[in-house]
């Protein structure tokens, strides 16, 4: 049985904000929500501003409206619920690996993840989100490493179990490592444990080398 540790890496303000005002993508929101279930401080805040938000809503002056606008109000949340599920996921904390949010996407626990394999051990298994964003688990050997690579935009990756290390941290359970178009890094599991991730990003990986470039499409990583 895997010894909790202290999380050091949290969700950053900015995105905790967002989170609260719903206006995260999808595959982004399921993150935070991941990390909010396994880290009491940050789920304090975020309960912190969804309680600042409750208020600025209560304080807004009333204005009036027409007869037909509650009619059209109607009409656009029928059509929004038809293009694509709603984008914040809710905060449930569970026992087992997966964080309660990532088993309601799986469907249960480790157990229930469909790998795939992608190369040198490294599994992943794609969730469903819309498609401003995408969500994978990702299962890295102990020992083993990611290939080196950058980004197209921002990746938050969480960590459910085991841990690994980059260029720039060691990253255990319940830590969130935010990346962007500027970081370039070779994540490497650390060798006591598997490490199992949740990743989140904005675009496809920039991969440094010839092979994992020619594997890419196949994967869709």
């Amino acid at each position: 049985m895997e010894t909790k540790q202290e999380i050091r890496h949290h969700i950053s303000p900015a995105l905790l904000t967002a989170y609260a005002a719903g206006t995260l993508p999808e595959a982004f929101s399921l993150v935070v929500a991941a990390h909010l279930s396994m880290c009491d401080a940050c789920r304090a805040e975020a309960e912190s501003l969804d309680g600042v938000g409750g208020v600025l809503m209560d304080d807004l002056a009333g204005v009036g409206m027409e007869a037909s606008a509650l009619d059209a109000v109607m009409a656009r949340i029928e059509a929004a619920s038809a293009d694509e599920p709603a984008e914040r996921a809710p905060i449930r904390v569970s026992g087992g690996v997966l964080p309660g949010p990532v088993r309601d996407y799986i469907g249960g626990d480790l157990e229930a993840v469909k790998w795939k394999s992608v190369g040198m051990g490294v599994k992943q298994a794609v969730l469903k989100t819309s498609d401003k964003a995408s969500a994978r688990l990702l299962y890295i050997p102990a020992g083993a490493a990611m290939p080196e690579h950058s980004h197209r935009g921002m990746e938050l990756t969480l960590v459910l179990s085991g841990a690994f290390e980059d260029e720039s941290d060691r990253f255990g359970p319940g830590d969130v490592e935010i990346a962007d178009d500027e970081v370039d890094h070779t994540p490497v599991a650390d060798v006591g444990a598997d490490c199992i991730c949740l990743a989140a990003t904005e675009g496809k990986l920039r991969f440094k080398s010839w092979l994992p470039r020619l594997a890419q499409p196949f994967v869709g990583i």
